[in-house]
């Protein structure tokens, strides 16, 4: 270990000697930024190993007085590649194809290996090590201690990789190649997250080149499941990775209001996308004058069937509004072209564009084809009925386009009630206006929530690349959460995505598995819960509070949080305020979500994603009465426990947990 760390540091020593210079002052900078950048992806973590395995394989059949080395090779594998002064490597990428056997050797098939060995640390101390000799027919079949005892290590701080422990169905995943999209059904715990995070470490490494331009982007739920997930990445040696939640993705108008569910619900249908549609188009003019562009002593003409007709070509074409409206003064252009050749005038294409920017020509096209902007366009339509109607007619009744309609007509950009749904109309209606470039690979994480209009957002992002999608369609807890994958995929625009599903639960244990999965029938008839694979079944306490509800729920935690690990008090929105002062009162310290501490409160609302070594639910009634979908809601907030869940509640248990 000393050895690999003293060549990494020799590595990022040597990267940091080095001088960008470029041809030029935009080559240099750039230069200098991509050598940062590898500098900061050489930076060592001494809390964490550089290597966490090794590989012994036989390259020749050993006599029986010769050594294995002597006939062999022995690769150790870690979290990024490090090599000595020679160039020789002293710890294998994890991604190196060399690295696959580690992860998917079996007694049955070992892949080439004669030996493979799992190193157990602590702080970035070897502690132990613990030999599987693959070929040995006279070995038992065992389960690794060490990656037990990984597995179930306690969850203190934002998510770590599972780099060490990462198993054959989640290798097969991680390592798919860039051009296959994935849909990844995962119940809690099967490691769905972090699978899609090793996704996207492998593809950096593998394809460098072909994401070196429009990189990775990983869209997450919330900024507090983001700064979860924040540091893996970087751990893997990958620190150039954007990480957006949705409503960042489409940010473009400041967001000031809410919309109720209903009409939420309707501005995420994927019908509005016809209605936007509409409503940008509909703006190109019907024209009825003939154009007259004067040149040197005539003037040119353009027939009103002539424009129609060009206009006709251009809508029909596909571009994007922007792009048809520019290419419309030259279609005019050209057409006097032809008559100007007609007369005998020697003509050039600089005479074309000089008839093409003409102001008489512009003033026509103006008028007939205006610019727009798109957020001018969705306040125009949410705010003028009879817009609306016209652009919706056919598309939403009356009633629906009353929900979707702003309360009070808005006299201005900075005035007008933004909502989150509002700010993903103005995208699509960008996307119609303008072409925009997306990114080389999107990872994009509980797809389950998203409306068909917000994976319409990202599907554009991906649109001539892959992404891979990741969620649970039974922790769907927003009114327009997706029904099944393939209309999720049918919206992104990947219909043809592989569908992974994970099984086994990494994570959560029996226990706590079996008492959540009792909500199942009620929430997702059609999706199995996962098979616990832990040695260690979990605590599951369920305590009936009296009076003094909150005087023993902080005697509860109190009590939990003297356990080893982290610990997540989870309740329903609108008892957090009051359970927080409970807590302090009783001289309990607590954290928020983005602190990182021991002990957090958690909003159930923001739970999804997280997960603690021990999880207190406090009334889950109230956070099932919060919302339509409260029992999925309540799924998801009963499966952030790692090793114990205890409920504590005074009002009767739901229905399924009686």
């Amino acid at each position: 270990m000393r050895r690999a760390r003293a060549d990494l540091r020799r590595m990022r020593e040597h990267t940091l000697s080095l001088k960008a210079q470029g041809g030029d002052h935009v080559s240099t900078e750039y230069l200098k930024a991509s050598l940062h950048r590898r500098a900061k992806a050489l930076e060592d973590d001494p809390s964490l190993p550089l290597f966490f395995g090794r590989i012994d394989r036989l390259t020749a059949a050993p006599s029986i007085d010769d050594h294995p080395e002597q006939h062999g090779e022995m690769f150790y594998i870690g979290r990024r590649h490090v090599m000595d002064d020679a160039g020789d490597p002293v710890v294998i990428d994890w991604r190196a194809d060399v690295s696959r056997a580690f992860y998917q050797a079996t007694r049955k098939d070992p892949c080439g290996l004669t030996l493979r060995r799992r190193f157990g640390f602590a702080d970035g101390e070897l502690t132990s090590y613990e030999d599987e000799h693959l070929q040995d027919a006279d070995e038992a079949d065992k389960t690794s201690q060490i990656l037990t005892e990984e597995i179930e290590r306690p969850r203190v701080g934002p998510m770590r990789d599972i780099v060490a422990t990462i198993q054959p169905e989640q290798d097969d995943v991680v390592r798919l190649e860039l051009d296959r999209s994935v849909c990844v059904q995962g119940a809690p715990g099967t490691g769905k997250t972090a699978v899609g995070l090793h996704r996207a470490a492998y593809l950096l490494h593998t394809y460098r080149n072909r994401l070196s331009r429009n990189g990775v982007l990983v869209i997450g739920p919330n900024r507090a499941f983001l700064h979860y997930i924040g540091q893996v990445l970087p751990t893997l040696g990958e620190v150039d990775v954007r990480q957006l939640t949705i409503a960042e993705l489409v940010e473009t108008v400041p967001i000031r209001g809410s919309d109720a569910p209903a009409a939420a619900a309707l501005k995420g249908d994927s019908r509005m996308a016809q209605v936007i549609h509409r409503a940008v188009w509909a703006n190109v003019g019907e024209p009825t004058e003939t154009l007259l562009v004067p040149r040197g002593t005539r003037t040119w003409r353009v027939p009103v069937h002539e424009v129609r007709d060009a206009i006709e070509v251009l809508r029909k074409r596909g571009d994007g509004y922007a792009t048809a409206r520019a290419l419309l003064p030259q279609r005019l252009a050209h057409r006097i072209l032809l008559r100007m050749e007609a007369s005998g005038e020697i003509t050039d294409d600089r005479v074309q564009n000089a008839v093409a920017r003409s102001r008489p020509m512009k003033t026509y096209v103006e008028a007939l084809w205006p610019a727009l902007d798109p957020v001018k366009v969705v306040m125009r339509l949410l705010s003028d009925p009879e817009l609306l109607a016209v652009a919706a007619d056919g598309v939403f009744s009356p009633e629906e386009q009353r929900l979707i309609r702003w309360a009070k007509t808005a006299r201005g950009v900075k005035s007008a009630p933004w909502t989150e749904a509002d700010a993903v109309l103005v995208d699509e209606a960008r996307s119609i206006i303008e072409r925009f470039s997306g990114v080389g690979h999107v990872v994009l994480d509980e797809a389950q929530d998203l409306s068909p209009m917000q994976l319409r957002a990202v599907g554009r992002r991906a649109a001539g690349s892959s992404v891979t999608v990741l969620g649970d369609i039974a922790q769907g807890t927003t009114p327009w959460a997706t029904p099944t994958w393939s209309d999720a995929l049918e919206h992104l625009g990947h219909r043809d995505a592989h569908l992974e599903v994970l099984r086994k639960g990494y994570r959560v244990p029996a226990a706590v598995v079996e008492f959540a999965s009792r909500l199942l029938p009620s929430v997702a008839a059609g999706v199995e819960p996962p098979e616990p694979v832990r040695s260690n079944p979990g605590l599951l306490e369920i305590v009936s509070a009296g009076r003094d509800f909150h005087d023993e729920l902080s005697s509860l935690v109190r009590e939990v949080s003297g356990r080893v690990g982290s610990v997540g008090v989870i309740v329903a929105d609108d008892m957090a305020e009051h359970v927080g002062r409970a807590l302090h009162a009783a001289g309990i310290a607590f954290g928020q979500l983005e602190d990182d501490a021991p002990l957090t409160l958690v909003p159930a609302t923001l739970a999804k994603g997280l997960e603690y070594d021990h999880v207190i639910v406090a009334e889950p009634a109230r956070i099932v009465d919060a919302e339509a979908h409260g029992l999925r809601r309540l799924y998801v907030v009963l499966t952030r426990a790692v090793s114990s869940l205890t409920i504590v509640h005074a009002q009767p248990l739901p229905e399924p947990l009686r």
